[in-house]
């Protein structure tokens, strides 16, 4: 039997409500070569009788975690595991939009032979209200993320995960290591290995919004975005702070939360030695009275001129 184009992978934890709505909108989908590859960290056997209720209408492959992976390793579990070209993961509080769905992604696959990555609009539906909103990328952010893939540090203009189709490499994985950043690090590491990205603007995903994902419990955290942040810059390279982008993102995240030393920094978790120009950062900043340092405008300004002071030792 010959591979599938698209592997849908969907790492599953429990929530089943949220699954069967997911897998519904697969099974109705108008483009058929796909497999769905599902990767189960439930203690129990609630998603594999569903599984089992459904399999006669969907290409399931479904596996057992003996030990819950957790996030992100469930989701590499998946991509292991995936026999088609593309992949597409989908987180299963996500759905497809409409039937035509998965058909545009490999349309587009299809007709841009040269890229490796595939990212669409997709509309945030919040589940307290049941509100929409679109989410869009305009030509001049487009221009952005052209220039520079860690436009994605000040804002995640891809999306999640469940917004996008890339090439089945089995080289580059989400890291383990992150909650915070892991799906923006995947997609700079990945498109600066496998250049040539591709954007379809409508929106083909409904994401959706409730307060147990990753990102509301650790929005504004020290404790998470303090050490993963330093940690990306350190993987991916100091080097990277010579991007005005980056420089500004840390100055940034310093001023949001309010760090005034670098024992703050160590307190939250990252306890490596701090490259010279961050270190100046934090002093600089413990220095400025906050009604200026949180003034958009004098705020950048401070900004560039202490990267023009210190870009050059990087």
């Amino acid at each position: 039997m010959a591979a599938p184009t698209i592997s849908i992978c969907i790492p599953a934890y429990k929530r089943v409500i949220y699954l069967r709505r997911l897998l519904e909108s697969i099974a109705q989908q108008d483009y058929a070569d796909f497999e769905i590859v599902l990767t189960d960290d439930s203690p129990d056997t609630v998603v594999k009788d569903l599984v089992a209720e459904l399999s006669a209408r969907l290409p399931i492959v479904y596996y057992k975690n003996p030990t819950a992976l957790g996030t992100p390793e469930n989701w590499n579990e998946a991509i292991r595991r995936a026999s088609g070209a593309w992949i597409k993961v989908m987180h299963d509080d996500d759905w497809f939009e409409g039937p035509d769905s998965l058909g545009k992604f490999a349309t587009a696959a299809k007709v841009n032979p040269e890229v490796n990555f595939i990212f669409s609009a997709y509309t945030n539906v919040y589940e307290k209200d049941n509100s929409k909103k679109e989410v869009r990328l305009g030509a001049f952010q487009q221009g952005l993320l052209k220039r520079s893939l860690w436009r994605l540090l000040g804002k995640n203009y891809i999306g999640n995960p469940s917004c996008t189709l890339f090439r089945n490499q089995q080289e580059i994985f989400f890291d383990p290591a992150f909650k915070w950043v892991v799906d923006f690090e995947f997609y700079i590491r990945f498109l600066s290995r496998y250049k040539g990205w591709y954007y379809i603007d409508s929106p083909l995903i409904n994401v959706g919004m409730n307060d147990t994902q990753v990102t509301n419990y650790t929005f504004g955290v020290a404790g998470v975005q303090v050490p993963e942040n330093h940690q990306l810059l350190i993987k991916n390279g100091v080097a990277h702070l010579k991007e005005m982008v980056v420089y500004d993102y840390f100055w940034r995240l310093y001023r949001n939360l309010s760090i005034t030393s670098e024992y703050q920094i160590r307190e939250a978790g990252y306890t490596s030695v701090l490259p010279r120009p961050l270190s100046s950062m934090i002093r600089w900043q413990s220095k400025i009275p906050r009604f200026i340092l949180t003034n958009g405008l004098s705020s950048k300004f401070l900004m560039a001129l202490h990267y023009t002071i210190h870009s050059r030792s990087l």
